[in-house]
């Protein structure tokens, strides 16, 4: 899996279920079995579903810090608050947990939104806020962010 790609609109049941859109359960389809990680999002009020090589690959980052520096040890403990395993059932869907339904304040609609290599999970109406509301300084952030970068073309030559 190099990168999943969409963005998917659905609804939670009463027991805190996302059925995943079909588009993305395809893209998943290599790496279901393997499971996944939920945990908070750190920069935003949403979620973020890692498939688990993904999720081993952050750790692999994570478990380098020195626990021996508070900052270090802070940041960990709340990085990985509320994280949990999860599995697609057997009809394909996702349960939510209670804690991270309360965090992400997610309702009855729910937006997934493909993050390079993680899904992130939002309330519909944050996730539509969220969007509309950084839509104003995106070509300067898009300049700021990727605005130095060389292309693979530029290199060659």
């Amino acid at each position: 899996m190099e990168s999943l790609i969409g963005t998917y609109e659905c609804k939670t049941d009463a027991k805190g279920r996302v059925m995943l859109a079909v588009g993305l359960k395809k893209q998943l389809e290599s790496i279901v079995h393997e499971g996944f990680v939920l945990k908070r999002s750190v920069f935003q009020p949403c979620l973020e579903l890692y498939p688990m090589k993904e999720w081993n690959k952050v750790m692999g980052q994570v478990g380098k810090l020195n626990r021996f520096v508070k900052k270090n040890n802070d940041f960990i403990r709340l990085f990985t608050a509320g994280v949990k395993n999860v599995e697609l059932d057997a009809s394909g869907r996702l349960l939510l947990p209670k804690d991270l339904l309360a965090y992400s304040k997610i309702q009855k609609e729910v937006v997934l939104s493909s993050a390079v290599s993680i899904i992130e999970i939002w309330d519909k109406e944050l996730y539509e806020n969220a969007i509309n509301g950084a839509l104003d300084d995106f070509a300067e952030l898009a300049e700021q962010v990727m605005g130095g970068l060389n292309t693979e073309e530029d290199e060659l030559s």
